[in-house]
């Protein structure tokens, strides 16, 4: 008997000695989880039962545990190294076989698929057409690498503050390479349906008591007509560029363009010493001057300083029943390579529902002209630059365009019994019957960690520890070596007897 009850110890210290010497051979394992080797003592029993001063049989392995807890965090450079700080597992994804895993170490496949060092893809909530996340919706994570299409303006939001104290401008003109011709400009950057830029201009002309002139021009040109008359414009360069030009033959060329462009060429050729090129100038100017006429909005305001939006009107701008302004009628436009430049559509389009300009809350008070804030919904281009990740596990895409785009959300896992999981092996652990069904949720919700972006955890392994482990393993086995020794050496003398 006490041959058995040593060997059970040596087996015993053996499997100690085997969870210790692979909890210090993991110690920088990311996600590894320490084992704890559990025993239990063995008692003979006899017919009747144990007895009352029942002999032990020795020790027997119950159970190799692990323990689940908090490992420390190690930072790294790469955005998609993910830790968990608290609750919860990866859930990751090899052609449907599902494991779960606390090691963190995820990257991109060549389809951009969110994968960790071993291929099995992260599963998480994807997103629609329109960005949105499909909660519930469990599968791949996957990073789009492509460019980021272009938006067309649709929005611009700009309160500003007019200076009260300015004086009416009444004898000049307005002209926007004058500034004695308007007391305060401003501009804003806008974009076509192919991510083209273009400047939008405010002149503000302020008419008299409490009443404004906003004129509006966008590159320098009309909202609703950048071109001009550019046919008549292109007729007359043609015509005083032919062989025998006249002026008579440069006005003939425009007779059917804009009244105001043909009375231009009409009175340039009644000029004395006039020349194919001087009618064709004319007409240029004439085009330039419907071009660069601005749409206008007249603005009111109270005697408390606020912009009456009631008395809001315009021209070649449509006032909205809530008190903002439309630009309905632009046509992205932009010049030719001939000297000078005749202007005409670029091939974009403008948003189709227009752009909407809203300049509630701007007021005139006794200070300085300023824009209290600017916004605008539109955006060029732009190509993928970086990917973030928030503590609630939502994946960003940073563009070269400044703008950000949601890819997905990383979804966890938790089990009633984490004890209960299946280790696999590389860190990771499968569903059993023990564990009991996956509670699966995003990082911060309910009882779920948070996500750490750019870091790992390392493992939960206190080498300390282990390493007394070790000892107290190593002395047991001895000790049970001794038993077997010392029961070898009274049978042998039992043996000698005579």
């Amino acid at each position: 008997m006490s041959f058995n009850i040593g060997l059970s110890g040596l087996r015993a210290a053996s499997s100690d000695l085997n969870v210790t010497g692979n909890n210090i051979s993991n110690a920088g394992t990311a996600g590894f989880k320490q084992s704890r080797a559990e025993f239990g003592d063995l008692y003979s029993a006899s017919i009747l039962g144990s007895g009352r001063n029942p002999q032990g049989s020795g020790v027997l392995l119950n159970n190799v545990s692990q323990l689940f807890k908090q490992g420390n965090l190690d930072y790294t450079q790469n955005p998609l190294d993910l830790a968990i700080n608290g609750n919860g597992m990866f859930i990751t994804s090899n052609n449907g076989a599902i494991s779960y895993t606390r090691a963190g170490y995820f990257g991109t496949d060549r389809d951009g698929n969110v994968v960790n060092n071993l291929g099995y893809r992260l599963q998480g909530y994807g997103v629609d057409a329109n960005g949105n996340l499909l909660n519930g919706q469990l599968g791949d994570l996957r990073i789009d690498k492509s460019n980021q299409a272009p938006r067309p303006t649709g929005v611009i939001t700009q309160p500003f503050n007019l200076n009260s104290t300015n004086t009416p401008i009444t004898t000049v003109a307005f002209n926007p390479k004058d500034s004695a011709s308007y007391n305060s400009s401003t501009s804003a950057t806008i974009f076509d349906s192919q991510g083209n830029a273009h400047s939008f201009t405010q002149y503000f002309v302020k008419t008299g008591a409490n009443t404004w002139d906003m004129h509006i021009l966008v590159d320098g040109r009309n909202p609703s007509n950048a071109s001009g008359d550019a046919a008549s414009v292109q007729a007359a360069n043609a015509a005083a560029a032919a062989a025998g030009a006249t002026p008579a033959s440069v006005l003939a060329s425009v007779a059917g363009g804009n009244p105001s462009v043909v009375a231009a060429a009409t009175a340039a050729e009644a000029q004395p010493g006039a020349t194919a090129a001087s009618v064709a100038a004319a007409v240029f100017n004439a085009s330039e001057q419907i071009a660069t006429t601005p749409a206008t909005a007249n603005l009111v305001f109270t005697s408390a300083g606020k912009l009456d939006l009631n008395q809001l009107t315009a021209t070649g701008l449509t006032v909205n029943a809530d008190g903002t302004l439309n630009m309905n009628n632009w046509v992205p436009s932009a010049p030719d390579d001939s000297v000078p430049p005749v202007w005409g559509p670029n091939q974009a389009a403008a948003n189709v529902a227009g752009i909407k300009f809203d300049m509630r809350g701007s007021t005139q008070y006794a200070s300085s002209f300023a824009v209290n804030s600017l916004n605008q919904d539109g955006y060029t281009t732009g190509e993928l630059a970086g990917i973030e990740i928030d503590e609630n596990g939502v994946i960003f895409a940073r563009y070269t365009n400044k703008e950000s785009k949601v890819m997905g959300q990383v979804a966890l896992a938790n089990f009633a019994n984490l004890q209960g999981l299946t280790p696999i092996g590389s860190t990771a652990w499968v569903q059993s019957s023990a564990s009991g069904e996956p509670v699966i949720g995003t990082p911060g919700s309910g009882t779920m960690g948070a996500m750490q972006s750019g870091a790992l955890e390392g493992s939960n392994v206190e080498l300390s520890d282990q390493l007394v482990n070790l000892i107290v393993a190593q002395r047991n086995y001895q000790a049970n070596a001794k038993t077997i020794e010392t029961e070898s050496a009274i049978t042998q003398t039992i043996i000698n007897l005579r």
